[in-house]
């Protein structure tokens, strides 16, 4: 499978306000191996940078004054994304931006250009409910360097991210079968003692005293703002 992990920064945080795309970034994955290969290129957005998200990127107008506009480099950047899957963190972010920005020039959603898009905030989060689950999160958590991110920036976030999908994904590489030639007949025996035998006992990892507590924390307030309707807290 081809992959594409991407990230951009952009002058605020609303696509709908006509805020845009000053820096797009990703790294191409090949079977789970990077490439080497990558798209980056900052952008002119012709208009201002909220201050908030200059803090975040420390990207200034001025810096891109000369730089390409999106128009200037879309058509590599979609040959580049063309059929792979893209990775995102936080997908739906990045994709807005980029819907409204292939939208501004009358072409098609980038749906329609990839094979599809994967959303590692939505698979952190389902991996570890309760937890933190930001890019630096994941970085402590799966133990990736990422000393050198003082500050947002759409290539280092994008090849951050690679690293962490890996880690992240690692117990699937268990899944995946041989397909090279066929199994001694010892070792298909033993598959199959294995697929019919018992399963081996299931570990059991308990919440910790703060999480409960957040974890109370968080029902508490989804009863409030449902009124009284949180299902979690209704078999209490």
């Amino acid at each position: 499978m081809r992959q594409i992990f991407l990230d951009t920064e952009t002058t605020g945080l609303e696509h709908k306000q006509g805020h845009r795309i000053i820096e797009i970034a990703g790294v191409e994955m090949k079977s789970r191996r990077l490439t080497q290969r990558h798209f980056h290129y900052y952008l002119n957005p012709d208009r201002d940078i909220d201050e908030g998200a200059q803090a975040v990127h420390g990207i200034s107008r001025e810096f891109l004054q000369d730089k390409p506009r999106f128009a200037d480099i879309v058509s590599e950047f979609l040959d580049f994304v063309r059929g792979a899957e893209l990775v995102i963190h936080n997908a739906p972010f990045d994709i807005g931006f980029l819907n409204a920005e292939l939208a501004l020039l009358g072409m098609a959603p980038i749906t329609t250009v990839c094979a599809g898009v994967r959303d590692t905030l939505r698979m952190a989060k389902e991996m570890h409910p309760g937890k933190k689950n930001s890019l630096d999160a994941l970085c402590t958590r799966y133990q990736v360097d990422n000393s050198q991110r003082t500050l947002h920036g759409a290539l280092l976030d994008a090849e951050i991210l690679a690293e962490v999908y890996i880690s992240m994904t690692r117990g699937q590489e268990s899944l995946l079968m041989d397909i090279g030639g066929s199994k001694p007949a010892q070792e298909e025996n033993a598959s199959a003692t294995l697929q019919l035998g018992e399963r081996r006992p299931l570990r059991v990892l308990r919440a910790a005293d703060d999480e409960l507590a957040e974890h109370a924390r968080t029902l508490a307030a989804i009863n409030k703002e449902s009124k009284g309707k949180c299902l979690w807290l209704a078999g209490e």
